[in-house]
């Protein structure tokens, strides 16, 4: 069993945030395996570079996933944990939005900052 698309966002985030922790991106690295080589959602996600992108390849990957959830019996022995891994990657999705609302946030309260000590301190142009 693979949580595929969590290591891939982690990866992908590590990425978008400048994270260098060796240990967790060959631990991530390694449970991906040769799909990290592969014209797929997956390793589009672990290669993102932007929080756009993550979210744009997330959304690809949870496609992927409903339609597995979707095609496996509720009596296979799959099904309970491939169901929830759709609920973490859900759950992954909606904190990742969260991230992107709190940067644009920030990038609205600087733009404002600005603003504001250009009101305060005015410069002839």
């Amino acid at each position: 069993m693979s949580c595929d698309e969590i290591e891939a966002l982690r990866l992908g985030l590590m990425n978008t945030l400048g994270t260098s922790d060796d240990a967790v991106r060959r631990h991530a690295e390694q449970e991906l395996g040769d799909k990290l080589n592969e014209d797929t959602p997956i390793a589009a996600l672990a290669g993102a570079e932007s929080v756009a992108e993550l979210q744009r390849h997330l959304d690809a990957t949870l496609v992927g996933l409903e339609e597995e959830v979707a095609t496996l019996d509720s009596d296979d022995p799959e099904y309970a944990y491939t169901r929830g891994r759709l609920v973490a990657v859900r759950d992954a999705e909606r904190s990742l939005a969260r991230l992107a609302d709190a940067g644009e946030s920030f990038l609205d309260d600087l733009g404002d900052s600005h603003h504001t000590l250009h009101e305060v301190f005015p410069t002839e142009e």
